[in-house]
């Protein structure tokens, strides 16, 4: 039987076991079998290579992506694959050479331009990671991805200002982007400015409704401007979506226990008593839901919260 047709039925096996049950043992195997019967079946070499990715494998996947540039030495997606593995071994030099020879053969390629601004920044080198995105926004003006790059640059340098210029200029392209909206969100918060904070967090939250992160930012928030009903609604929502953080129970906690010491929103001991008790389930040692907890059941509790 023609061996370039049982290295492509068992190219297939490889790929129906791995939608089965992905990076498999079985798939690795099948994608093995199909290069003994045919050693120039490039894309067999090229799931290898990520699954032992995914497997965290690197010097496996180093060796089926450098068998794929061997195969095709002018094949710039190679290289990137390449450098990316370098990239996960730390080996940052290597890895730049790779996204360098990727965009060699394909000038102007907007990824491997990105690619080799953030090998930079993981270098250390904070003055060529921000040229490099700018030579990248320079030639593509409309794309986000470099500009969303360094903001975050300027974010994680504490140039606050430059980085509220840069997530400014991705949501005026896309205003949809999440991490825009989450990142000048939070950049807000540290800043200060918590009323534009809240905009953005509902704006998330118009999206993706069930965003648990984002009820607590904007949870958060509201408390720090002392809309505390808002904040109420903000993290009672968070905890109906996930009753198990500690740190969110613990702060409606607080709220709930104002109320009640304010003889405010009918709120009744009892919803505090479970939650409290909730809480503790979770960490008996929580100290402050102790204290509250005794209070509230010894006597009526109106007394400072964990005092």
């Amino acid at each position: 039987m023609d061996k370039k047709y049982l290295a492509r039925k068992w190219f297939s096996k490889g790929y129906y076991y791995d939608s089965l049950e992905p990076n498999s043992d079985k798939a690795i195997e099948a994608y093995k079998k199909s290069i003994e019967f045919d050693a120039t079946l490039k894309d067999a070499y090229i799931n290898l290579g990520f699954i032992h990715i995914a497997k965290e494998d690197y010097n496996g996947a180093l060796k089926y992506f450098q068998k794929v540039i061997e195969l095709e030495p002018d094949n710039p997606e190679a290289f990137s694959n390449l450098g990316y593995v370098y990239e996960r071994m730390v080996r940052y030099g290597s890895a730049k050479q790779m996204y360098e020879r990727a965009l060699e053969l394909c000038p102007g390629d907007m990824e491997s331009m990105i690619n080799i601004a953030k090998i930079l920044e993981l270098e250390g080198n904070y003055q060529g990671a921000v040229n490099q995105y700018k030579r990248a926004i320079e030639r593509y003006p409309d794309v986000v991805s470099p500009r969303f790059g360094l903001a975050v640059l300027y974010d994680i340098h504490d140039m606050f200002d430059e980085a509220v210029e840069g997530y400014t200029t991705v949501l005026e392209r896309d205003a949809y982007c999440v991490k825009a909206l989450f990142n000048l969100g939070n950049l807000y918060i540290k800043i200060g400015e918590n009323k534009k904070a809240v905009g953005l967090f509902k704006k998330i939250l118009e999206i993706y409704p069930d965003n648990i992160i984002s009820w607590n930012h904007l949870g958060s928030v509201y408390q720090a401007l002392g809309e505390y009903d808002r904040a109420f609604i903000a993290l009672r929502q968070s905890l109906f979506l996930n009753p198990f953080q500690e740190e969110i129970q613990a702060k409606l906690i607080q709220l709930l226990y104002s109320r009640y010491l304010s003889d405010s929103g009918g709120i009744g001991k009892e919803e505090i008593v479970q939650r409290l008790q909730f809480t503790l389930s979770m960490n008996p040692g929580n100290r402050e839901c102790q204290e509250l907890l005794k209070k509230l059941l010894v006597n009526n509790g109106k007394s400072d919260f964990g005092g």
